[in-house]
């Protein structure tokens, strides 16, 4: 071949960039790492946090991990709750082989028994039941109870603020009460919901402040409407930001008539979401998301109303009327919802390699508003949205849906 017909010859073209080198980005941990410590992790502990249902705390000890601590939660003979450090103050036994008595938990191993603010009340190897007990501390949190939940506060003692009522579940109408549930992280109750869902708290709450992707992840991708034919519309969004809440106004026609659908993120973690149905009337039902750790949550919701709120007891995803527990593999993959497109990201999302949009206006103004409460409470501030007094623990809550006209 002469050199005339080499230089003919086409030549291998090079790419501007492929994934040939890459390398992961990384998570913000200081916006999404819970441990104690950590700086968000210090402002959650600034906040009361449901962890359990008052109906599922007996005499037996169980285990409950929260903000990355392990725990022991239990209800003593005369029926007021505790939340204790493990570890025996004496030899260090798991006090979830302990037995629960008239007034505190008793250990297996030499039988100290600690009351539920971790008072050592008996020794009884020692003489005269522990002439010291009294300087014994097992470590504890306090608990309160609120419309059949158990809140826990992990935060300086000295900055305890007071436990949040909500007016939706204040003052009810005749017949109606407020309902505690778990709230199931697959919107299917089929899986059992004490069982914390496998990725950041962060990454589900701030889906709240996302009110697009309903039209594209529930509506139309899979050509299945999960929340029904009103949601295939791309609505009309508007923010507003209140002092420790934002609201995100979806406005979009309904039979004829024009909908402002509100629904309310609340700080820390709590979600206040308008009703499915598109009928008119304030919201009822609030959801929690409380931290297991950084890498994990569990939900916790309170409906008012004549019955339990079961919209996502075990919501419909598919066309042939399967819920998340039936599915298979592949239709998972066909049909995806919130899990997928959440768990997907990684047990933490890389906040470094986002490309955020117009459209993500709502996921900034809470990451923001969270970092601006997280270097707060680092400056040694209290966070927007605790009282300290009874009179400004209640929470006027915005969701709903409202017609305009």
């Amino acid at each position: 071949m002469d050199s005339v017909d080499k230089l003919s010859q086409p030549k291998p073209t090079t790419p501007e960039c492929t994934a040939y080198g890459y390398v992961p980005g990384k998570h913000n941990a200081k916006l999404v790492e819970v441990m104690p410590g950590t700086p968000c992790g210090e402002y959650l502990r600034r906040y009361w946090h449901p962890i359990a249902l008052s109906s599922e705390v007996g005499r037996r000890p169980q285990k409950v991990k929260v903000l990355g601590e392990d725990l022991i939660l239990f209800r003593d003979g005369a029926g007021k709750p505790g939340l204790l450090y493990p570890r025996c103050a004496h030899r260090g036994t798991n006090l979830y082989y302990g037995k629960t008595e008239e007034h505190g938990i008793r250990c297996c191993y030499h039988g100290w028994v600690f009351d539920a603010e971790g008072h050592c009340l008996e020794q009884p190897c020692e003489e005269n039941g522990g002439s010291h007990r009294d300087r014994i501390r097992q470590p504890w949190y306090p608990l309160q109870e609120r419309y059949g939940l158990v809140f826990t506060y992990m935060g300086p003692p000295e900055r305890m603020p007071f436990l949040p009522r909500y007016d939706i579940f204040e003052d009810l109408q005749p017949g109606y009460q407020v309902f505690p549930q778990r709230v199931s992280g697959y919107a299917d109750l089929a899986v059992d919901a004490k069982l914390p869902v496998p990725y950041n708290w962060l990454q589900v709450f701030e889906n709240g402040a996302d009110p697009f992707h309903v039209m594209i992840l529930h509506s139309t991708f899979s050509d299945y409407p999960q929340f029904g034919e009103a949601y295939k519309v791309r609505p009309n969004v508007e923010f507003e930001a209140l002092e420790a809440s934002i609201l995100n106004h979806a406005k979009h026609s309904h039979n004829g008539r024009m909908v402002d659908q509100v629904e309310e993120l609340l700080l820390p973690n709590m979600k206040a979401l308008y009703p499915m149905s598109i009928d008119a009337g304030r919201g009822r039902r609030i959801t929690w998301h409380t931290p297991v750790d950084d890498t994990s949550f569990v939900k916790f919701g309170a409906t008012v109303g004549r019955e339990r709120l079961v919209e996502f007891d075990a919501l419909i995803m598919t066309p042939q009327g399967k819920t998340w527990s039936q599915m298979t593999d592949d239709e998972h993959q066909v049909y995806p919802g919130d899990y997928e497109a959440q768990a997907s990201q990684g047990l933490i999302t890389l906040h470094s390699e986002e490309h955020l949009a117009r459209s993500d206006i709502g996921v900034v103004m809470l990451r923001r508003m969270l970092l601006k409460e997280i270097d707060a409470v680092a400056a040694g501030k209290d966070p927007s949205g605790v009282a300290f007094t009874e009179e400004d623990a209640l929470v006027h809550i915005g969701s709903g849906n409202f017609y305009l006209d």
